[in-house]
């Protein structure tokens, strides 16, 4: 299962939002640096509200969403790389997960101590950033120089990969991650293999107070979240991690209330899992019978046999053909077989890239 890890300085309200997204309180919420210290993890249900829809029209017993890995990662302080506080530990966590969810404090309160004394969420998402920039530096610099072994005796992969090193140390030195640099698609390729700790794709959860949250482009910390983000293609996520720990106290209906009464029409957390999953390259096929209805998660660009392992390799083995109806045409049809009476149903080979929504009945033969 794919990761997203969820990092921050001490104290800006990651474990908050961890149990928030988690609905639990697996994470202890404290008001001093390292309350997490072992990385907590949570598997969370991604919202898709075609579920319900599809649940309803079939007849199912019983439903299975798709689902994301969320690892809550202890605090980093400065000097981190060097081993500063749990800096060691952080750094091998984080670079055990697929990609970064930085929480970034953006609210006001004198009865939560900051570790940097005040708010300033780019300098607190530059002491990150040059944490994770200088760890890169140091395994760059070890990987150069086993490609310039290589490279002396004629490597034509070292040279490749000296000047692709060349090409992002400029950046790391700048305190800037690597997914900034200007790499063609091919030099991105190769650098993915690294597992470099600033190439994984990012979302900034910026997290506001309530008072903020139905307008965060009015806070000005948020504002300054936004176009930092700009600069490196992240994402920006506003958030009360306070307010969605409490709102996981109230059933589905008094939620929906609550967040209409503060003008919102959908959960912050809800916002974040979905940023997360398609932050990952995932989206997700469908399944509807009797039995279950079921979102199935594959990296986006997946062919219909691969898409059919993930069922079960059997599947995949004996694929034949895919019968595919789109959501929106079967709830419009209101059952599979009005939708093929309609010729809504096409059937699709083995190249067949699948899409998003698409409601799929595999035919195999094994």
């Amino acid at each position: 299962m794919l990761q997203a890890g969820i990092v921050g300085l001490p104290n800006v309200g990651k474990s908050t939002l961890f149990n928030a997204l988690t609905a639990q309180e697996a994470a202890l919420a404290a008001n001093y640096p390292f309350a997490t210290i072992e990385p907590n993890v949570g598997v969370v249900a991604v919202p898709d509200e075609r579920l319900a829809v599809l649940e309803k029209l079939v007849g199912a017993q019983k439903v299975v969403p798709a689902t994301v890995e969320f690892v809550d990662i202890a605090g980093l302080v400065r000097g981190a790389s060097k081993g500063e506080g749990l800096g060691n530990q952080f750094l091998a966590n984080i670079r055990e997960t697929h990609a970064v969810i930085q929480v970034v404090r953006c609210f006001e309160d004198e009865n939560i101590v900051h570790v940097e004394g005040s708010v300033d969420p780019i300098r607190d998402i530059e002491t990150i950033q040059i944490e994770l920039a200088l760890a890169d530096l140091a395994s760059l610099e070890k990987r150069r120089d086993k490609a310039g072994r290589g490279a002396k005796s004629g490597d034509k992969d070292a040279k490749r990969e000296i000047e692709i090193i060349e090409k992002i140390m400029p950046v790391l030195e700048e305190g800037k991650p690597v997914r900034s640099a200007p790499l063609s698609d091919d030099e991105r390729e190769i650098v993915r293999k690294w597992f470099l700790l600033t190439t994984k794709p990012t979302i900034y959860a910026a997290n506001v107070d309530e008072a903020t949250l139905a307008d965060p482009a009015s806070n000005p910390h948020v504002q300054k979240v936004i176009e930092h983000a700009k600069a490196e293609n992240a994402d920006v996520v506003p958030i009360c991690a306070k307010l969605e720990a409490e709102l996981v106290a109230l059933d589905a209906a008094d939620r929906a209330d609550y967040l209409k009464d503060l003008g919102l029409t959908s959960s912050g957390v809800d916002d974040l899992i979905k940023a997360a999953y398609h932050m990952l390259g995932l989206m997700s096929f469908l399944t509807a019978g009797e039995k279950e209805v079921r979102a199935w998660t594959i990296p986006i660009g997946t062919k219909a046999p691969q898409a059919a392992g993930e069922i079960h390799t059997d599947i995949e083995r004996g694929f034949i053909r895919a019968e595919i109806i789109g959501y929106e045409d079967l709830v419009a049809c209101g059952s599979r077989k009005a939708a093929s009476e309609k010729g809504l149903a096409r059937l699709e080979g083995k190249d067949y890239i699948m899409q998003e929504g698409d409601v799929v009945d595999f035919r195999f033969n094994v």
